[in-house]
């Protein structure tokens, strides 16, 4: 026997005056179902991309007080990195030059040039020149230069061809999955210590680069730690 309910429900206008809403809140609410999953996706994606130091940090090109071109002094004149960044061998900070440096030479060369107005007031008044930071890790992670200078990592692995730089700029995230890649790795970024400075070295004879550095890691002993204690100390 037919519940009596069924039937009187089947009548159109009994069953519109038992719903709450109307029936297209039921479709409304589907769609808004899944646009709150594909704006969550997307916000995700926003959040893990966009923010991300290969979005945020790559290609960083600052402007400088004074317009340095390391094409020019490294790449054409030949300027080793250590005549101006003297501790990068010896403490963990790359120090910047102080304006003596700069004076050795233009003390005598473009001494008039406008370009170079501010090294000459910060000579006379011993005051720094304000130079922008390219190059940052975060505050809470450790890094030492001279622990990776002095082992056979290549100035051009986290800094790229400087030596082809008329304003510097970043070229790696210098994020921590980075720098932890690199700890498992060591072999892709390996040199003898000789030739860190040396932005074109390529290994002898023709050698693979991974080959030489695979092999240079075994006979140095560099196994770089991967453990949290290496960089948040």
């Amino acid at each position: 026997m037919k519940n009596p309910l069924d039937k009187w429900l089947s009548q159109p206008w009994n069953r519109a005056r038992t719903l709450p809403f109307p029936r297209w809140v039921d479709h409304f609410v589907k769609v808004l179902g899944l646009v709150a999953v594909a704006g969550g996706g997307y916000v995700t994606m926003l959040v893990a991309y966009g923010a991300s130091p290969k979005t945020l940090a790559v290609g960083y090109a600052p402007e400088q007080p004074v317009p340095y071109s390391h094409k020019l002094h490294v790449g054409e004149l030949g300027l080793d990195c250590r005549y101006c960044h003297t501790s990068v061998e010896e403490t963990a900070k790359a120090n910047i030059p102080p304006t003596s440096t700069c004076m050795n030479c233009h003390s005598m060369i473009r001494k008039e040039s406008p370009l170079l107005a501010p090294v000459r007031e910060s000579f006379a008044s011993g005051q720094p020149v304000e130079w922008v930071r390219v190059h940052s890790v975060a505050d809470y992670a450790y890094f030492n230069h001279s622990a990776h200078v002095t082992r056979g990592v290549g100035c051009v692995s986290c800094h790229g061809r400087i030596d082809t730089m008329d304003v510097v700029y970043q070229t790696q995230p210098l994020s921590m999955s980075w720098c932890v890649d690199c700890h498992r790795h060591p072999e892709r970024s390996l040199r003898p210590a000789s030739e860190v400075t040396n932005m074109t070295w390529q290994p002898p004879n023709g050698q693979d680069p991974y080959e030489f550095g695979k092999s240079y890691a075994e006979q140095h002993s560099i196994n770089p730690p991967t453990d949290c204690s290496t960089c948040h100390r």
